[in-house]
């Protein structure tokens, strides 16, 4: 187990690497005249070389970039271009609210997507078909669309919560579910069907197991077969579709958190990317795949716990 935590952790590291790499060059490679994007094209060409030296673009592109990793190893992803807010604290600022977003909804997801593959695969029958049905139908459906049905029916029609955030610095409980359950909501209405599905399909490959008819002959009661040999047996593949539920999760939640006006990690990059703030836009980018790489790791991990075999591999 700790050689393939160690394997798992250097194979993270490698990847995070070579993103960090690719996204740098591409990013300083199309940005064109990045001066003159922050100082507007009414800017003197005496003021971009300023700015550039400034920001240290007048510098070979390889330079910068053994610069750029070298500080970031210690924590330091630069300064944001227009704000000069360094990035560190622009992303620890808005990261929280969405982590807590996503984390809330992939349990609830993980719950009842669990609870509804279980008795689907169990029961059959119509209970079956509509996870089925749920479950296209729930492909089908934009998460924006769902996030603007429930801001219209329950912040505008009802009034129960709030059509934007209210979270700011020192905000309390109140704010805090008052501004994050509409979203929760959307996200899970979204992405529960399917995973629910991915969940059933793995529940009946294990109840068509030799195991289940030899557990069943010995007498062993139906509820102690599904809750202690089948889940568990179940729970690599489970764990699986809700890792990627997750990430997908990280990149759906741009749209939600535009439209609750929640400042997040989403609407970050999303006004990050449109300025063109390209050291903001290289710590979205890292922080995003560090929580990608750790959220694998830990379903690795799991895994590996719950399986023997995965731990030989």
């Amino acid at each position: 187990m700790p050689i393939m935590i160690l394997r798992r952790i250097a194979s993270g590291v490698a990847v995070l690497l070579v993103v960090a790499v690719l996204t740098f060059l591409m990013l300083f490679l199309s940005s064109g005249n990045v001066a003159r994007n922050i100082l507007g094209d009414q800017a003197t060409e005496e003021a971009i070389a300023a700015k550039n030296a400034e920001l240290g673009l007048d510098q070979p592109l390889l330079s910068r970039l053994v610069t750029w990793l070298g500080d970031a190893v210690q924590g330091d992803f630069g300064k944001s271009y227009f704000t000069n807010e360094p990035v560190f604290d622009a992303i620890g600022s808005r990261l929280p609210v969405t982590l807590v977003m996503v984390i809330i909804s992939i349990v609830i997801i993980a719950v009842i997507a669990t609870l509804l593959g279980m008795v689907a695969a169990v029961r059959r029958g119509w209970v079956d078909r509509l996870v089925q049905i749920l479950a296209v139908v729930g492909n089908s459906i934009p998460g924006f669309i769902i996030g603007v049905l429930l801001v219209w029916l329950f912040a505008i029609r009802l009034g129960w919560f709030d059509a934007v955030s209210t979270i700011e610095p020192g905000a309390g409980v109140g704010a805090w579910i008052s501004s994050l359950s509409l979203p929760i909501i959307a996200l899970v209405i979204n992405g529960v069907a399917s995973a629910a599905q991915q969940i059933r399909s793995a529940f009946i490959r294990q109840l068509e197991q030799d195991y289940v008819r030899t557990l069943r002959s010995r007498g062993i009661s139906e509820r102690e077969i599904l809750f202690r040999h089948v889940l568990r047996s179940a729970a690599p593949a489970g764990l699986t579709v809700l890792s990627l539920q997750f990430i997908g999760l990280l990149g759906g939640v741009v749209i939600i958190e535009s439209i609750f006006a929640i400042a997040g990690m989403g609407r970050l990059a999303v006004t990050a990317t449109t300025m063109g703030d390209l050291p903001l836009v290289m710590g979205v980018v890292i922080y995003t795949v560090v929580i990608v790489i750790v959220v694998n790791l830990i379903v690795d991990i799991v895994n590996g716990w719950l399986n023997p075999k995965v731990r030989a591999a």
